[in-house]
């Protein structure tokens, strides 16, 4: 039986760290945070809930997330942010698959908390994730602060399991807005670097694409007034960060 080591990266979580922490004590056998040096109380939570708690500068999400597996004791890896949980159904498909780890790596769904509701809809579920897998097989890898974890096999030896991540994203709508400005910030700049363009009509056709994906056509609508502010403020986001990247670009060219 493989043991699975479960690796979480933070910064200020102490809000929702001990939720995470409990969620996994049934499955882990290693409990790895990786801290970017927070000014909360999340490493006296980690440290009381039992995990080994690293501390390292953040120089983005992929590299963190990369970073963070190095400590493990175990190649097995099941990786958590700090603001997800385990639901109980997804807690006993992986007790399950430790007595038969025979795939590569394994998807499970993710399912949103925005604002006290759950969301079902806006292409936002069911969000599948690749989040356990044996770490001698793939890497983080994606355009900051979108990671993704990919197989060097192509993903051809994965599976599915059964039940879902909790994911508690945003408590406010101000908590989303303070993201995205956060967000944007890094993928203009990943951008950027990677020398896309941002020529002036994806500033009014990716945005309003981005709104009528999420209510109408992922049908956002059902999910009510959640569903109608999650398209709006994601096809802001949208908006800003070609907004941002531009705002370089112009700076570049003016140097």
């Amino acid at each position: 039986m493989p043991k699975i080591s479960v690796v979480i990266i933070t910064y200020n979580e102490e809000k929702n760290i001990a939720r995470c922490l409990d969620s996994v004590k049934e499955i882990a056998d290693d409990i790895i945070v990786l801290d970017s040096f927070s000014k909360d109380n999340t490493k006296k939570i980690c440290l009381e809930k039992g995990a080994r708690f690293f501390e390292h500068a953040f120089d983005g999400h992929i590299q963190q997330k990369n970073r963070a597996i190095t400590y493990a004791q175990h190649p097995h890896i099941l990786s958590l942010d700090a603001d997800e949980a385990l639901d109980d159904k997804l807690k006993k498909s992986i007790l399950e698959i430790k007595e038969n780890f025979n795939k590569e790596g394994y998807y499970m769904n993710r399912l949103t908390n925005y604002c006290g509701h759950w969301v079902k809809h806006c292409n936002w579920y069911p969000d599948r994730k690749l989040r356990l897998w044996d770490s001698r097989k793939g890497e983080w890898t994606g355009i900051n602060p979108h990671d993704k974890y990919e197989m060097f096999s192509d993903d051809k030896n994965t599976d599915y399991l059964k039940g879902d991540i909790l994911h508690y994203s945003y408590y406010t709508i101000e908590d989303h807005y303070k993201q995205i400005e956060y967000f944007s910030n890094i993928a203009s700049q990943a951008y950027f670097d990677a020398g896309r363009k941002a020529p002036a009509y994806k500033l009014v056709l990716n945005p309003v694409a981005k709104f009528l994906d999420h209510y109408f056509w992922n049908l956002g609508f059902l999910d009510g007034g959640a569903g109608f502010s999650i398209s709006k403020i994601s096809a802001y986001a949208t908006y800003l960060k070609y907004k941002k990247l531009r705002n370089l670009l112009h700076a570049k060219t003016a140097r």
